[in-house]
C-alpha cells in the first residue's frame, strides 16, 4: 500500500544540504524555503537557523530571487507588472524589493510587449463588432497584468482599435 506522506527529515545537517540542494537548482524565496523545512517536519527554531545559514551562504537571496522572478515571467510568460507584483506578494517578497526589482524592466520592451501581446490575441479575435473586439481585447491583456491606461496609449499609438 503506498502512502503520500512526506519524508520527515529530522536531522539538521541532512535537512541544510538538502535545503542547499533546493535553493540551488533555482532561486527561491525565503517564504518557499520556510515552508519546505516545515514539510520536512522541522521545528521553528531549526526553520530560523537553516534560513538565516542559507543566507549568510549566499543561497537563499531575496532580491536575486525577485529579480529572476521578474526576468522569467515577463521574458518568458509575458505577464504585465500588475500580475508579476501580485507573484511576488504571494511569494512575500518585501514592497521595496518588489519595486526595485520591477524597475528592472526597460519601459520601451515592456511596451513593445504589450503591443507584441495585443497584436497576436487580435488575430484570434473573430468577432466583428468593433466594441465588442476592444472590449475582448482590453480584457485580455487586464488578465496578462498590464495597466489599463498603458493599454489605452500603446493600443491607441498603434491603431490597432477602430473606436
Amino acid at each position: 500500500m503506498e502512502t503520500n506522506q512526506k519524508t520527515v527529515v529530522l536531522d539538521k545537517r541532512v535537512a541544510l544540504a538538502k535545503a542547499e540542494h533546493y535553493c540551488a537548482y533555482q532561486e527561491r524565496s525565503q517564504y518557499e524555503i520556510r515552508n519546505k523545512l516545515y514539510e520536512w517536519g522541522l521545528h521553528s527554531r531549526d526553520v530560523e537557523e537553516l534560513i538565516s545559514e542559507l543566507i549568510t551562504t549566499n543561497f537563499l537571496n531575496e532580491e536575486r530571487f525577485a529579480k529572476a522572478y521578474v526576468s522569467g515571467k515577463f521574458n518568458i510568460n509575458k505577464w504585465g507588472k500588475i500580475k508579476i507584483k501580485q507573484g511576488l506578494k504571494f511569494k512575500q517578497v518585501p514592497d521595496k524589493m518588489i519595486v526595485r526589482a520591477l524597475n528592472g524592466i526597460d519601459n520601451d520592451d515592456y511596451e513593445k510587449v504589450l503591443l507584441d501581446c495585443a497584436e497576436k490575441k487580435l488575430r484570434t479575435i473573430t468577432e466583428k463588432d468593433p466594441y465588442k473586439r476592444k472590449h475582448k481585447l482590453m480584457t485580455y491583456l487586464l488578465t496578462r497584468g498590464f495597466e489599463n491606461n498603458l493599454i489605452l496609449v500603446v493600443l491607441k499609438n498603434n491603431h490597432l482599435l477602430e473606436s
